[in-house]
């Protein structure tokens, strides 16, 4: 679960069931019931129609868990970026930084570093897209040592320089309006 719309849908899920839930936060649902087998498969049933998965893997569950940590704190968190994600994904989550970076890489097929960096790049997109902060700030705000790192690491993984990106920015997006259009043209075509 990585957004409030996730949470909503789990939450209707619970309550359709008759389960009464303490939390639900991304990746963790904790409930008052002891659950059965079938409402479990009910449950799973549920998720999965609304797109997501309940896990019963602890392997799993944690991979999840550092995802959620990740996007949580680079796609919704105000703050400055100004940590060590190796400390804090070994503090949030309770492991040993090396023990859940071999996991990750294992099950993920690639490294918890080129995740974080993906993220960041699309989150670089998003505020260059908005237009609040220059790309000096958003280096600041990202954690970048300079502008020049923050354009070589998006430059890496995008093929595009910042500012580059930044002139197509109307060609890559469409206005909300005009998304069914889109659409339509698309598959006329």
């Amino acid at each position: 679960m990585v957004s409030t719309r996730c949470k909503i849908a789990v939450k209707d899920e619970l309550k359709k069931l008759g389960l009464h839930f303490i939390m639900v936060d991304l990746g963790v649902i904790e409930i008052m019931e002891t659950i059965t087998n079938e409402k479990r498969l009910l449950l799973k049933q549920g998720l999965q129609h609304s797109g997501l998965e309940l896990m019963d893997d602890k392997k799993a569950i944690l991979i999840e868990k550092i995802k959620n940590t990740i996007v949580q704190l680079i796609h919704h968190s105000e703050e400055v970026l100004k940590i060590n994600f190796s400390n804090y994904l070994a503090e949030k989550l309770e492991h040993n930084y090396t023990y859940i970076a071999n996991l990750f890489s294992e099950v993920q097929g690639t490294t918890i570093e080129q995740f974080i960096i993906s993220h960041k790049v699309e989150r670089i997109k998003e505020l260059i897209i908005y237009g609040e902060l220059n790309i000096t700030e958003i280096a600041w705000k990202m954690n970048y040592s300079s502008v020049a790192h923050l354009s070589s690491q998006f430059k890496k993984v995008t093929g595009l320089s910042p500012s580059h990106f930044k002139k197509m920015k109307d060609k890559r997006r469409y206005p909300l309006e005009n998304i069914g259009e889109h659409l339509i043209q698309s598959n006329e075509e």
